[in-house]
């Protein structure tokens, strides 16, 4: 009863829970919130000190007492108390401009494909202690692919490729149910993780976690460019032992990445071979969809066409395109209830 009287004042929202960011879907307004998936702990009280861009300022930047979390592994809950902490705030700062003062929301979350009842009662038992009153599950890319309008109820092939900062996800969609699919723990964080390994074992320079995004994001590609590019990037000289400075080439970059971005075309091309071949037909008149912030990627698209002999497509702002899924479902639940997978029993009302 008092969920209810609470519901009345509550905004519906989407989650988009990403590895690396969370954004927030507003029923009405659209996306509000574009955060990091990270949370400053103090370890000596307890205490969580920062949540979000506050919390990512302070990566590399603490004292040994400050720990910094990211609650969520590969999509998926790997600190339940944290990731519990982190939607209240999100919760909390979508309403903070209302006249909820307990807000109960209904909330949809998307989760990876593959991930076990387990976790996604995690999931759901996290947003339930949030303040949420209702929590429905969406795999994420069925809701990329509706982020995306593509045609999910029709019966053809709508392939899309999700690629997040924990998991990339592969999913041929017909007639509203997922055909093939392939959930694989290669993506962004992982393609960070090997620039930081080239640049220590071949350049013998030591970076962090930030200084290789920011490599992968102005100088990364997947795919040959027409003008290669380079960049200056600054470390520690693992031989020295003192701050040193050195050029870096797209050229390099990509050789860095080249085993982590073959896995991920190698997802998409398995994923076709076990499509129903009525399906693969429709594929040479339809495009394979990219979305996440991987999508990005210079030329990952041009590799994936090359590899595939299909046309590809990057959706329109496809770093959130799960979110807009996730509130495209909010606002046409009636229409789209059944592409819902949380094991919640209570309907949208």
């Amino acid at each position: 009863m008092f969920n209810k009287f609470f519901g009345f004042w509550s905004k519906d929202i989407g989650i988009d829970l990403g590895t690396a960011n969370t954004l927030v879907y507003v029923r009405g307004k659209g996306i509000v919130i574009n955060e990091p998936s990270i949370v400053a702990v103090n370890q000596k009280t307890g205490k969580i000190l920062a949540i979000g861009k506050e919390a990512k300022a302070m990566v590399g930047r603490t004292p040994g007492y400050i720990a910094i979390f990211r609650p969520l592994v590969s999509g998926v809950v790997s600190d339940f108390e944290v990731t519990e902490q982190m939607l209240k705030y999100f919760i909390d700062k979508v309403h903070q401009d209302g006249f909820a003062l307990i807000p109960r929301p209904r909330v949809v979350i998307g989760v990876p494909s593959g991930v076990t009842e387990v976790e996604k009662r995690a999931v759901e038992d996290a947003a339930y202690n949030a303040g949420a009153r209702e929590v429905y599950l969406i795999e994420e890319p069925m809701a990329a692919a509706i982020g995306a309008r593509l045609p999910v109820h029709e019966a053809v092939a709508n392939v899309i490729v999700d690629i997040g900062g924990g998991t990339t996800e592969v999913a041929v969609i017909s007639m509203g149910g997922v055909i093939a699919s392939r959930s694989l723990r290669i993506a962004g964080d992982k393609l960070n993780e090997d620039i930081l390994r080239y640049m220590r074992e071949e350049k013998k320079l030591l970076i962090g976690e930030a200084t290789a995004e920011q490599l992968k994001c102005s100088l990364g590609s997947a795919f040959a460019l027409d003008e290669e590019l380079e960049g200056r990037v600054r470390g520690r000289d693992l031989i020295s032992g003192l701050p040193k400075e050195m050029t870096v080439s797209s050229e390099e970059l990509r050789e860095a990445m080249e085993r982590s971005v073959g896995a991920i075309v190698l997802a998409v091309k398995n994923t076709i071979e076990e499509t129903p071949p009525e399906l693969t037909a429709d594929l040479f008149n339809r495009h394979i969809f990219l979305a996440g912030g991987g999508a990005l990627l210079r030329g990952l698209d041009k590799h994936i066409a090359e590899e595939t002999k299909l046309f590809v497509k990057i959706v329109d702002d496809p770093l959130a395109a799960v979110a807009r899924g996730c509130g495209f479902v909010l606002e046409n639940v009636g229409q789209l209830k059944s592409v819902l997978v949380s094991t919640q029993k209570d309907e949208f009302i």
